[in-house]
């Protein structure tokens, strides 16, 4: 039943491309830097690949206290992160929330290559988000839960079941592992610890639409692989279930080759 980290996701904005990383800090709000920016329309309303999928398209980058943006077609971006400025009210999903305007010049690009207005937001620093679940937590502009798993085996069993197999990118997991033997093994993983973090479980990841965009294209692509995992996925909640949404427990280090050091293990949710 050993696991180990064999990839390491962030996300810097928002339903935008991640970052692979080798090693990273967990948060309380997870990985460090995921889901601190949102890109919002004229409404202040989140946008996500459910409605843009040229969102997966646009690649983030962070060094120093300035945000990249890069898209293939229409250039860079840069703007230094603000954190100071007054939050203003935006919605995720019909709920309030606060976020800090990054500025005119990134809002203009952004409005350029999704071809609707755009504006950027970052998360304030004094967010006191509470996330739901059977262990609470706080996240930044994450659907839902701070950390989101996945391990290869589970991948393996979907793409047994599909003509055309699908790539992990589809998911977009925070922490990938690999050595369970068994599919949906971190269905039932409760209290870990890895590398210097503790999480804990707090619900199953129900899957969207995002899961049917390709995520190297920024297009939609088919109906699977929701399709197929309706036929054995469905979860009690409303929708399939794939991989699990953790909450942060102890803050720390972790890298690519840690090892799951499972505490505690329960019955599946589904």
């Amino acid at each position: 039943m050993s696991a180990t980290v064999s990839e390491l996701i962030s996300y810097p904005v928002k339903g935008c491309a991640g970052i692979s990383l080798s090693a990273a800090q967990v948060t309380a709000r997870g990985l460090d830097h995921d889901r601190e920016f949102m890109i919002v329309d004229e409404d202040r309303s989140f946008r996500s690949q459910r409605s843009d999928p040229i969102l997966a398209v646009i690649r983030p980058s962070i060094r120093q206290g300035v945000l990249t943006l890069e898209h293939s077609d229409f250039g860079s971006i840069t703007c230094e992160i603000d954190r100071e400025s007054p939050a203003t009210d935006v919605t995720m999903f019909r709920l309030p929330f606060r976020g800090i305007d990054q500025g005119d010049d990134v809002a203009a690009w952004l409005t350029e290559v999704i071809g609707e207005t755009s504006r950027l937001v970052a998360v304030p620093p004094d967010v006191h988000r509470v996330t739901d679940g059977i262990v609470p937590g706080t996240a930044g502009f994450a659907d839902s839960g701070a950390v989101h798993l996945l391990s290869d085996s589970t991948l393996d069993g979907l793409n047994s079941l599909l003509e055309s197999p699908v790539p992990m990118d589809r998911f977009r997991p925070n922490i990938v592992v690999t050595g369970w033997d068994g599919a949906h093994t971190e269905d039932t993983v409760r209290e870990f610890r890895v590398g210097d973090a503790v999480l804990t479980y707090t619900k199953l990841a129900i899957r969207c639409a995002v899961t049917t965009v390709d995520q190297s294209r920024g297009e939609r692509d088919g109906r699977e692989p929701l399709q197929t995992l309706a036929t054995y996925r469905k979860a009690r909640a409303k929708g399939v279930a794939f991989g699990v949404k953790l909450t942060v427990l102890e803050k720390g280090a972790v890298s690519v080759g840690d090892i799951l050091d499972v505490r505690t293990w329960g019955a599946s949710d589904l």
